[in-house]
This record gives structure tokens, sequence and C-alpha cells, in this order.
């Protein structure tokens, strides 16, 4: 786990900007939605400050993000 949350880390620096592809769940933003990583915590999720106000968190190998 310790070499996945580091390679999200270098992979997700805090202040990339981001576009939301998919995420399931009702309080998930829509899809387009863009935010900022925050930062990659121990368990590897990225977490977002979505442009929306939101704050949830990106799961690596569930929700799809994309760089912009």
């Amino acid at each position: 786990m310790e070499e996945t949350v580091t390679a999200l880390q270098a992979a997700w620096p805090i202040g990339t900007r981001v576009r939301l592809i998919a995420m399931d769940g009702v309080q998930a933003p829509a899809p387009g939605t863009c935010g900022t990583v925050t930062g990659v915590d121990d368990i590897g999720q990225v977490h977002v400050v979505w442009d929306t106000g939101s704050t949830l968190a990106l799961l690596d190998g569930i929700d799809t993000w994309e760089r912009i």
C-alpha cells in the first residue's frame, strides 16, 4: 500500500487541476466538474476541492478523472 500511496502522491501533487469523468455515489459531483488536488492520504484517496465547493475524494481504481 505504501508504494501505491507514494505513486499517487507523485502522480497527483497538491495543486494539480483535475476534471471528473466518472464517480459513483449520490454525493458525487457531475461528470466534467473540475477541482484542485489538496493531497493524497495514507490509504490512497486523492483529496480534491471541487469548484462546486465539495471536498469529496477520488478513489484510484474506482473513480475516473484526468489532469487538466
